[in-house]
């Protein structure tokens, strides 16, 4: 891989930007179902290999390295095929496809992301869906159109998609009722509430939990954790953003997966190496 990283993480407003302390590994490996490796972040960033060997001793046997532009794409790919423990997503996020449409590049950057889709160490298209909060209504039909198209593109490779969801819960589930969701639908980072929780779940979907399910204001996504079939339950970092507490704010990074677990744990009233197990089954 030529090139270390594609990003880097705004560090406007952090306090603490050193990575947290390596946490007690987990008995029972699990997979970071969601994570961002490419973007660079605190005061000394940890390059691929350095993330993956402490992911390892903590008990993090792997992640899914997902996307969101031609770029980011084409680096978790070349991660995949670099270290086993990566698998690749690939997708233009549904912020950055009314930017390509702007450029007259939108089906172009989708015929990019077919060709990737196609490789063997490329397991899912994402990340993919609808952003009503950073994207006003003047894009909200070419994110309808990219979104579509990725869903085709996730059902034409046989491939699990992996859905961004941000204040647009009602048209993402209404979306894939319409055009018939992919085998294998998982929303990342699962922001919704109890009763969008069971709804998923009824249609087959599985529900990702990242670190902010650990933050004091997130009850919602505790409540929909709480009603979530253990057999629909993902985990995953997003990192390097949402790091789980007592660390929120600071650089997150595969390895802090145990501390999400445990709290998931804790607040589910279930031991901690049947969840990873059936977590890791269900990854």
């Amino acid at each position: 891989m030529a090139k270390t990283y594609v990003a880097k993480r705004e560090t406007k407003g952090r306090k603490d930007l050193t990575h947290p302390d390596e946490p007690a590994p987990l008995v029972v490996p699990v997979y970071d179902n969601h994570c961002h490796l490419d973007i660079d972040d605190g005061e000394d960033p940890l390059g691929l290999a350095e993330q993956l060997a402490r992911a390892e001793r903590a008990g993090v046997a792997g992640v899914v390295q997902a996307s969101g532009d031609i770029e980011s794409s084409r680096w978790a790919v070349a991660a995949a095929e670099r270290d086993p423990r990566v698998l690749a997503a690939v997708a233009i996020h549904p912020n950055d496809a009314p930017i390509y449409a702007a450029e007259g590049r939108l089906d172009e950057a989708l015929s990019v992301i077919d060709e990737l889709a196609a490789h063997p160490r490329t397991r899912a298209i994402g990340e993919t869906g609808l952003d009503y909060f950073r994207t006003g209504e003047d894009g909200h039909a070419v994110q309808r159109e990219s979104f579509e198209a990725h869903i085709a593109l996730a059902k034409k490779h046989g491939i699990a998609m992996q859905i961004h969801d941000r204040d647009a819960h009602r048209d993402v589930l209404d979306t894939l009722a319409r055009v018939g969701a992919p085998e294998k639908t998982v929303f990342h980072c699962f922001s919704g509430d109890a009763d969008m929780a069971r709804e998923a779940a009824d249609r087959g979907y599985w529900l990702s939990f990242a670190g902010n399910v650990t933050f004091k204001n997130a009850q919602n996504l505790r409540d929909a954790l709480a009603v979530t079939p253990r057999e629909r339950v993902l985990v995953e970092t997003d990192a390097p953003f949402l790091t789980p507490m007592p660390h929120r704010g600071r650089p997150n990074a595969p390895y802090l997966v145990p501390l999400t677990m445990r709290f998931m744990a804790d607040e589910l009233g279930t031991d901690l190496d049947e969840l990873c197990a059936q977590v890791a089954a269900n990854t």
